[in-house]
């Protein structure tokens, strides 16, 4: 398992960017069939992925659309695949890696012919302890998206509540003043989501939302997991937990005041000893969210018109933002499926 660090606020993704391409992604090879998950694909592998999605009829339709996307696929990974002949069972296998994927689109509106699997990623952990610190990491930095569905189930373990755990997409990867997007959850008042543009290095955008309100298996307990993913497609953005929708955001449309009141919330029916330390411990933040998701909407109102914060394409992954203490992310089963333009 993979852990990166980083101290900086603004995310030097450069850097990282340039380490990884001089040294061999984690988890991933120029022989591993997962990692080669846009391998042209033959007709038996096909029927594999349509079996194991569920269509044990063998679906025409999805199997023509499963043809169409890794015949794009294949295009686009020319040079890998040349590099790399995977053997029937190889291809079996990928096919088996990437049918959770074939499995999840639906939830999103979506098919395996809508696009295609770019990456299946290796389970990574972000530990941070500096006070207002974040990290980033992904093991396929040079893989760039326009419109794409990011998912990852996250478990996180926080000390401050505003401290979470998300995505970076549409990056410039510039390490000082970046241009970006990410979304982050984390626990505050029993689970708050949080859009984030920046505009050379400053809030630009800032909307939040509560996943409690549309998604009731939420949890925002230290150390339980919740499936986080992004749909983006256009100017148009879909943030789910647990297969829920959240929100939908207008990329183009400015952050809205007045600053939030944070709903209140309670222990369940039952709590062990550990949830209601949990409990204590977001109370105890409660003012301090409070004061940071202000400045954090008073500093975007103040530079949306000031600078450029509409993005359409650029780097992504996981990252982790700590507002203090010690905390820990934790992905898995994380997965980039680019949709065709």
């Amino acid at each position: 398992m993979k852990t990166t660090q980083i101290r900086s606020l603004l995310l030097p993704v450069l850097i990282l960017l340039l380490l990884a391409a001089l040294a061999p992604a984690c988890g991933s090879s120029q022989t591993d069939p997962i990692a080669l998950t846009l391998t042209p694909l033959s007709d038996s592998l096909r029927q594999t992925i349509t079996a194991l999605a569920g269509d044990a009829g063998g679906d025409d339709t999805l199997q023509t659309a499963v043809a169409v996307a890794t015949q794009r696929a294949g295009e686009i990974y020319a040079t890998q695949t040349s590099n790399a002949a995977l053997s029937e069972p190889a291809r079996l296998a990928t096919a088996t890696a990437i049918a959770p994927v074939v499995a999840e689109l639906p939830q999103y509106g979506l098919d395996i012919g809508d696009g295609y699997v770019a990456w299946l990623h290796a389970p990574v952990t972000i530990e941070l302890s500096t006070y207002m610190s974040n990290a980033y990491v992904n093991d396929y930095p040079l893989i760039t998206a326009a419109d794409f569905v990011l998912a990852a189930d996250i478990r996180m373990d926080t000390v401050g509540s505003m401290s979470g755990c998300g995505f970076m997409f549409r990056s410039n990867g510039d390490a000082d003043e970046p241009d970006q997007y990410s979304v982050l959850i984390t626990r505050v008042a029993g689970g708050y989501m949080a859009f984030m543009a920046l505009a050379n290095g400053n809030i630009a955008n800032f909307k939040y939302f509560y996943p409690k309100d549309f998604d009731r298996s939420f949890s925002w307990f230290n150390n339980e997991t919740n499936r986080l993913a992004v749909v983006a497609r256009g100017t148009i953005l879909k943030m789910y937990t647990n297969g829920h929708l959240v929100a939908e955001v207008d990329i183009t449309l400015p952050p809205v005041g007045p600053v939030p009141v944070l709903p209140q919330f309670e222990l369940p029916p039952g709590a062990t000893d550990q949830q209601k330390a949990d409990y204590d411990n977001v109370y105890d933040h409660y003012d301090s969210a409070i004061d940071l998701i202000n400045g954090q909407i008073a500093q975007a109102m103040k530079n949306y018109s000031a600078g450029k914060s509409v993005y359409t394409d650029g780097l992504l992954g996981m990252i982790a933002f700590n507002q203090s203490g010690n905390m820990k992310c934790e992905f898995e089963n994380a997965w980039l499926f680019v949709l065709n333009r």
